[in-house]
């Protein structure tokens, strides 16, 4: 059994006279990682129901027995030393609205030099406006997840069982000048390798990228998604419902890249996040009606 860190805040409510008691997993979040979030009601005759917001996306917390609360919570890459977390505590009488701020840490990101032809590293005027259309597309997908029940009920695996080539959150040096940061996972891969279904969900887009090439965006629902980026083809369909571990499609080369990999994407909702911190959450303790899930304890 897999127990959420130690006490991170205490919220009074005065009007109620009642508290809630807020976790994180870990207790203290780093900045790009998705972490879970646990908040309790020590007056449970008092509160009927939590909701929550960060970063301005909401946050699907849920609960089995109207005491305590689970969700996933995200913690952008950029910003200061705190997180605010705003929630909303129902009453019975009404609702008391709490805005705290969580203490969350800096990661250590790493720098990669690379150096590739000029067009690569800076886009004309024609490529520029294709990226930003698949950008807003992207982002479109990202946010309709929210409006997604969730989908999952086993851990997250790795789309790939190979090692990983360039980890989350590297500044990228293109030529010289830092043009950014590599928001993703890459596995390596041959053209024409599987890969894999992080975990159940939704095929929410399959399209042809100018940057990442031929990629697969999963909705997981509940804002959580995952995307799979220079993939030489897919297997699935817009629409498909696919299980965890189905192959969705193949190691390729496609869009702006050196080489065959896979580049492993994960977002909820707006905010990107390390893939291998999904992968690390606790297990869950809600399935997807949430009710308990099979063969676990929390």
């Amino acid at each position: 059994m897999k127990l959420l860190l130690p006490l991170l805040l205490v919220l009074a409510v005065p009007a109620a006279e009642a508290q809630v008691v807020v976790e994180t997993h870990p207790a203290t979040p780093v900045r790009g990682t998705l972490v879970r979030l646990r908040v309790t009601s020590t007056a449970a005759d008092l509160v009927t129901g939590v909701a929550g917001e960060v970063a301005d996306e909401p946050l699907h917390l849920r609960s089995q027995d109207g005491i305590t609360w689970h969700g996933l919570m995200p913690v952008p890459m950029d910003g200061g030393d705190s997180l605010a977390l705003r929630l909303v505590v129902q009453r019975a009488g009404g609702a008391d609205t709490v805005v705290t701020a969580i203490g969350v840490a800096r990661g250590s990101y790493r720098s990669e030099e690379l150096r590739v032809a000029p067009a690569m590293a800076e886009p004309d005027s024609a490529a520029r406006v294709r990226i930003d259309r698949d950008i807003a597309q992207a982002r479109r997908v990202s946010r309709a997840s929210h409006q997604t029940p969730r989908q999952w009920t086993e851990p997250f695996m790795r789309p790939r069982p190979t090692r990983v080539t360039s980890a989350f959150g590297t500044a990228r040096v293109y030529n010289g000048a830092v043009t950014g940061r590599h928001l993703g996972t890459d596995f390596s891969g041959a053209i024409g390798a599987p890969v894999y279904a992080a975990n159940a969900g939704r095929v929410a887009l399959v399209a042809d990228f100018y940057l990442a090439g031929t990629v697969v965006y999963l909705d997981h629902g509940e804002g959580l998604i995952s995307a799979y980026f220079h993939l030489h083809r897919a297997r699935v369909a817009t629409g498909d419902t696919v299980a965890r571990g189905q192959r969705i499609g193949d190691v390729g080369q496609s869009g702006r890249v050196t080489g065959p990999h896979l580049h492993w994407v994960t977002r909820y909702g707006g905010v990107t996040v390390d893939p291998m911190s999904v992968l690390q959450l606790p297990e869950t303790p809600m399935s997807a009606d949430g009710g308990p899930s099979p063969g676990r304890q929390n």
